[in-house]
């Protein structure tokens, strides 16, 4: 059985150990001594490790066949120390991975002014958290490119699940673009970002990046609509742009200023992957049935 090691523990992670553990002697970097007893129980051996700290990093030269990077950079600067310190240590083992498979954003790309986008765009990162994941991107693929390790880039945009809807941010009565302003916006469930990563590991194809989307092409603000509608919330309140920048934060704003529809055709031609929520509107609805379980058991 081949070993692989998954850098970055956190919930897509552990949405794709149970498939895992099925193919792999699956070995967890945990920075976190509290959640090895968890990842042991699933299946997994926790080994104690952090990325922003290298010399805690001995034991993973050498040690897997396969490498599932999940760790996002750190929240400043240009580049991504974390990748760096990662790759150094998987360098000095005498034998490397074969594969290594690292997730992405789709925010590399920029803002497309709502254009269709396939990974042969070039990338043009227009915020810091982006150039990081780019600066991430170059370092694998250079890593890839030296050791003939077959590196795979999954870009995804917006991750959620039925206990990642913006629920919260409805409630409050956050403001919306109004349509005219608005721009599209790319998801993807949890599951089925966590089928990619499992699909990638065996059919990711040397220095490929992959746009991990579904079939949808929604604007931001329907999004927030459907969600509301689907939970009783009321429908957030549009606002102009001009009256967004005056009023939004700027991380707020930030999610705002980038339009574009992503292409998933590789996902599904090279990586096979079959969505198990293939629009939002399936996620969402999915979503609702999962919270009516559980007020039912609860009441």
């Amino acid at each position: 059985m081949q070993k692989l090691l998954i850098v970055g523990c956190g919930d897509v992670a552990w949405r794709a150990l149970p498939r895992l553990v099925r193919r792999y002697r699956v070995f967890a970097l945990l920075r976190d001594a509290g959640e090895h007893a968890r990842w042991r129980a699933a299946g997994a051996v926790p080994l104690a490790g952090n990325l922003d700290a290298p010399a805690s990093l001995g034991r993973l030269a050498g040690l897997a066949d396969a490498v599932l990077h999940l760790a996002p950079p750190p929240d400043r600067g240009d580049r991504d120390p974390r990748t760096r310190h990662l790759l150094a240590a998987l360098g000095r083992g005498k034998s490397l991975p074969q594969r290594l498979i690292y997730i992405s954003t789709s925010g590399v790309y920029g803002d497309c002014g709502g254009a269709f986008v396939d990974e042969t765009r070039r990338p043009h990162p227009e915020t810091a958290r982006a150039a990081r994941r780019l600066d991430a991107e170059r370092a694998l693929r250079a890593f890839g490119r030296e050791t003939g390790t077959t590196v795979g880039i999954l870009r995804a945009p917006g991750i959620y699940a039925a206990d990642r809807l913006p629920l919260e941010r409805l409630a409050k009565g956050t403001p919306a673009l109004a349509d005219a302003d608005d721009v599209f916006t790319n998801h993807i469930h949890a599951d089925d970002l966590a089928a990619a990563c499992c699909a990638a590991l065996v059919r990711a194809r040397p220095n490929r990046s992959y746009n991990v989307c579904d079939d949808s092409h929604w604007k931001m603000g329907e999004y927030f609509d459907r969600v509301a509608d689907a939970f009783a919330l009321p429908r957030p309140p549009r606002l102009t742009r001009a009256d967004a920048e005056r009023q939004l934060s700027p991380l707020q704003l930030s999610f705002m200023r980038e339009s574009r529809r992503l292409s998933n055709r590789r996902l599904h031609a090279e990586l096979h992957v079959a969505l198990a929520y293939p629009t939002v509107a399936d996620g969402i609805l999915a979503a609702r049935k999962e919270h009516e379980r559980k007020s039912a058991c609860s009441s």
